[in-house]
């Protein structure tokens, strides 16, 4: 096979020309940020470390059986499943459009029978028709490639790259999502236990309470109004006990559904929340920016929608085509693979769009539009971290000091129903006064218990805030997955 000088100086020219690509470069928006937190110290400027090991940051809260749990999210948890198919979609699509890299040939084995129209009038400007049957048989190859002149694939490549790399971030989101919905829930659920609890104690002291009552009614000592109210208050408080067990019926069902389970295969004991909320940290570092899985996958987002620019602006260029075809035909078998039943062509095309009506400007404006509407979502979202860090750092640090007055406001008001219970007795006041004081007692332990539970809620909301814990992870990873950073699941995946 021999080539011309025009063919292969065609070939060379796309050769060199392969090296360019149209279209910004892209470098990463400045974020506005603050010098600090308003709720926690200061912090240094932000190095990109969504990669490190969040770990298992629930432990810090010391809870076997929470630990359990957790660990069946990763397994078991539906949105985990289907976020994880997502990001092996996106590993496919990039491997589908690095194929464009490459010629597509094809290959196959035809043999075909014919006969021309034995009516077919020849003419002297076209060869003469055989009459007969004719066969053919047929190895043909072919190959096609259009080399990346402009820059078109490679900006494909990298958008889809980013694509797969901020569904990477998102299959993280979800994760931590999910635990931290089952951490939440789970802490909810056991305060409605200890809410149970305290009810079905507070019944049981409102008990001792009644058969002082009706001993002193036997004795003729008070009316039977005083009987009547320790009779209604204990039924009240038991009426409150058992309505707890409708909510604490749809947080178990809803922890069943976030470690996979059908409702009806998950119970969980009765236990009092018991746990005590870890310290956040008095300065926070830019973790913000390091670590949040949502905000990695923002950044990545920006950087699809800017090599989007650069395939929407290599429309506006001239595309190049070689092409080559060969094998063997022949019309005898015996002859077929011989030399001179070989054939082959090569050629090249150019084609330009000369007119379209305004659509590759339309396309291009389209890109460019995409990538600031990103580029406002993706700062959007760092000041959405930082909303949500100085909220749960502003609540944890508001009830913590609402907790200890609370604390205070919890035992006065048993002593104040002591000094009740001890008047009542001495029959210095009247019932109603010891009523009045065991309310209130109720309704400051319960308030407490309610408080610890907000404070938990908010712990887990600031490990989700700062991307999966305060704490220093024990070692950054040295083996790449999907729960760390975009770019590091997608050189697990992909073998890079």
């Amino acid at each position: 096979m021999k080539l011309n000088a025009m063919t292969l100086g065609g070939a060379l020219a796309a050769a060199l020309l392969a090296g360019c690509s149209v279209g910004p470069d892209y470098v990463r928006p400045a974020v506005e940020t603050p010098a600090a937190y308003k709720e926690a110290g200061n912090w240094k400027p932000a190095e990109p470390r969504d990669d490190v090991n969040r770990g298992k940051w629930w432990e810090v809260f010391n809870d076997p059986l929470l630990d359990q749990l957790q660990a069946q999210v990763d397994i078991s948890n539906q949105n985990l499943a289907k976020a994880e198919a997502q990001f092996r979609q996106a590993l496919a699509l990039l491997q589908s459009v690095r194929a464009g890299y490459y010629p597509a040939v094809t290959g196959g084995v035809s043999t075909t029978r014919s006969r021309a129209s034995a009516t077919t009038i020849a003419t002297p400007s076209v060869a003469p028709v055989s009459r007969g049957v004719v066969t053919n048989h047929s190895i043909p190859f072919q190959a096609s490639w259009a080399p990346d002149v402009w820059g078109n694939i490679r900006r494909a490549v990298e958008a889809n790259e980013a694509g797969a790399e901020a569904s990477a971030g998102d299959l993280a989101a979800a994760r931590l999502s999910a635990q931290a919905a089952l951490a939440q829930s789970y802490f909810q659920l056991r305060a409605l236990d200890a809410q149970q609890l305290l009810l079905e104690d507070t019944v049981t002291a409102y008990g001792k309470s009644l058969k002082l009552v009706q001993n002193q009614y036997a004795a003729g000592v008070v009316a039977k109004a005083d009987l009547v109210q320790a009779q209604t208050q204990i039924k009240t408080t038991q009426a409150q006990a058992i309505d707890i067990g409708v909510q604490r019926a749809q947080l178990e069902h809803a922890i069943a559904l976030l470690v996979g389970k059908p409702p009806s295969a998950l119970s969980i004991a009765r236990q009092p929340l018991e746990a005590e909320v870890p310290p956040a940290p008095a300065g926070l570092p830019s973790e913000l920016l390091e670590r949040r899985p949502d905000i990695a996958a923002a950044e990545r987002r920006m950087a699809q929608a800017n090599a989007q620019i650069g395939v929407a602006t290599a429309a506006y260029f001239p595309s190049l085509t070689l092409s080559a075809s060969g094998g063997y035909q022949s019309a005898a078998m015996a002859d077929w693979l011989t030399a001179p039943s070989r054939f082959w062509s090569f050629g090249t095309a150019i084609a330009q769009t000369l007119f379209d009506g305004g659509l590759r400007r339309a396309q291009t404006a389209q890109a460019i539009a995409a990538y600031d509407a990103s580029v406002a979502a993706y700062r959007q979202t760092v000041l959405t971290g930082f909303q949500q860090v100085e909220d749960s750092l502003a609540t944890l640090r508001i009830l913590e000091q609402e907790a200890e007055v609370q604390g205070e406001a919890v035992k006065l008001a048993e002593q104040a129903l002591a000094l009740a219970l001890n008047q009542y007795k001495a029959g210095t006041v009247n019932y109603l006064n010891v009523v009045v004081a065991q309310a209130t007692a109720l309704a400051n332990q319960r308030t407490a218990v309610d408080l610890l539970s907000r404070r938990m809620s908010a712990s887990v909301q600031l490990v989700t805030a700062l991307g999966g814990g305060w704490t220093p992870p024990p070692e950054e990873l040295t083996g790449r997955n999907a729960s760390g950073s975009g770019r590091d699941a997608l050189g697990a995946a992909t073998g890079k």
